[in-house]
C-alpha cells in the first residue's frame, strides 16, 4: 500500500510541531486538539496546492502559535532575551521550506521547527 505523499507531509509536520509542544511542556490534551484542528485545516490547503507540501510544517507551527495566543498566551517564549517583556519566537520563513524558530528582536535563529529544547 502506497502512502499518500501529502498525508505523509502532514503527519511529518504534525510530529515536528508536537515535538516542540512537548519540549516546552505544553502538549496537554486541549493543545494537541488545537494541533489536530490545524492539521485538518491544512489538509484542505495542501490538497489544493500539492507543491506547497514542503511549507506545511512552518504553516502548522504558525497555526498552533496563533491558536495558543488566542486561548493561552504567547508560545513559544523566546529563550534568548532574558530581560524586557517576554515575547514569542517567530517562524521564518513565513512561507517556505526548512522553517526555523527565530527571535525577531535579537535576530537569532533559535532552532528548526521540531527542534526546540
Amino acid at each position: 500500500m502506497d502512502v499518500d505523499p501529502l498525508e505523509q507531509a502532514l503527519h511529518a509536520a504534525r510530529a515536528l510541531v508536537l515535538a516542540d509542544l512537548t519540549s516546552r511542556d505544553v502538549a496537554h490534551a486541549e493543545v494537541v486538539s488545537l494541533l489536530e484542528e490545524a492539521v485538518g485545516e491544512r489538509r484542505w490547503w495542501v490538497e489544493q496546492w500539492p507543491e506547497g507540501a514542503e511549507y506545511v510544517a512552518g504553516l502548522l507551527a504558525q497555526d498552533v502559535q496563533d491558536a495558543l495566543l488566542e486561548r493561552y498566551g504567547r508560545w513559544p517564549l523566546c529563550p534568548v532575551c532574558t530581560s524586557g517583556e517576554p515575547h514569542a519566537l517567530d517562524v521564518e520563513p513565513e512561507l517556505g521550506p526548512d522553517p526555523h524558530w527565530v527571535c525577531g528582536k535579537a535576530g537569532v535563529v533559535v532552532a528548526p521547527v521540531g527542534g526546540l529544547s
